[in-house]
């Protein structure tokens, strides 16, 4: 939720070198993100300890911070680390400017931060920038490499590149997104990394509490709310998640995982639902069910790699509901306790 997208899903919808990049078969652990957009935040050494003493190991970085790269150094902590949308023309444009990017801010970290992928632009596509994620990928792909580093590079997008999720099997992007993913999934697969996806149950309650049942979205629905012919859904997490995976195999990635980049519940704000109660529930069940292997009823087995958002609340953010992602205060107390390593 870097910029917010509040997609939901419609009123009839819901009834540094190899030796530090293992993407081998592994039990999942949970990932927060670290957002910066606040004036009262801890400093970076104290958050990363904050991750440590609550064996938080992995971290996505929204843009380049030498402070926070600083801070990771040597620890646990594998990072997704994001360019400034603002970047993206540049980077897809001069290949020289890709470099540049990349010994500015990969390579003088990589021999003691792990750096997991590399995500060009968040939430852009659609959009006036998308044109430029695939050629900026290519080029910090090609800078990395020549740098002699392995690291994924990928993008993260919003639900609201599909133009159908419901049921699940007949994901689709929508005309404006197909055009920039399908391409995307096509250099994705090539390269056997992930796309990262965004991923909120709470904006489509929200926008339709009626129709989406809050037990749905909070994931304790007892029985099968959604039937897709022969899967049952009892989360909205999961149909969201699959929807998207039925929506990379129509444009040709089949084999493109997805890892979920962002996912929360807001515990104010004055949103619907909003409340710390919800928030404690959903970010709880969400931890417990990316660290299980049940996986989603199209992918069971493999549950997908999960970033929780975020880590604090942040107060430069708009009014309302942004503010009110954390899972700590800005003084690093718990707005609710999260059981973070289940």
């Amino acid at each position: 939720m870097g910029q917010v997208m509040f997609f939901f899903f419609g009123v009839s919808m819901w009834l540094l070198g190899c030796r530090w990049i293992t993407h081998s078969a592994e039990a999942q652990v949970i990932g927060v993100n670290y957002g910066l957009i606040g004036d009262d935040l801890p400093s970076p050494d104290k958050v990363i300890a904050l991750y440590a003493s609550r064996s938080i190991t992995r971290l996505r970085l929204f843009n380049p911070n030498a402070t926070v790269l600083e801070a990771i150094r040597g620890s646990a902590i594998e990072v997704i680390l994001g360019t400034y949308n603002e970047e993206l023309q540049r980077l897809g444009t001069d290949a020289s400017y890709a470099a540049d990017w990349v010994q500015t801010n990969v390579a003088p970290y990589a021999s003691s931060v792990r750096f997991r992928y590399i995500n060009a632009g968040n939430e852009v596509i659609p959009g006036k920038l998308a044109s430029y994620v695939l050629p900026a990928m290519r080029n910090l792909d090609g800078a990395l490499r020549a740098a002699d580093l392995h690291v994924p590079v990928t993008t993260a997008v919003a639900t609201q590149v599909l133009a159908v999720s419901y049921p699940p099997s007949q994901g689709a992007f929508s005309e404006s997104a197909a055009g920039v993913m399908a391409p995307i999934a096509a250099f994705l697969q090539a390269k056997k990394s992930p796309l990262l996806a965004n991923v909120y149950p709470y904006f489509a309650y929200a926008g339709s509490p009626r129709d989406v049942r809050l037990d749905y979205a909070l994931f304790t629905a007892q029985d099968a709310v959604v039937r897709d012919g022969a899967l049952g859904y009892t989360n909205l997490f999961d149909a969201m998640v699959d929807s998207m995976y039925a929506a990379l195999e129509k444009s040709g990635g089949t084999d493109v995982d997805i890892v979920v980049s962002e996912t929360g519940w807001p515990s104010g704000g004055g949103g619907v639902g909003a409340t710390v109660e919800n928030a404690r529930v959903y970010n709880n069940n969400v931890v417990a069910h990316a660290a299980g292997s049940g996986g989603t009823p199209k992918r069971p087995g493999k549950a997908p790699e999960t970033y929780l958002f975020a880590m604090f609340n942040e107060n430069l953010k708009p009014q309302g509901t942004e503010r009110n992602f954390g899972l700590f205060r800005p003084d690093m107390s718990e707005v609710y306790p999260v059981n973070l390593s289940p």
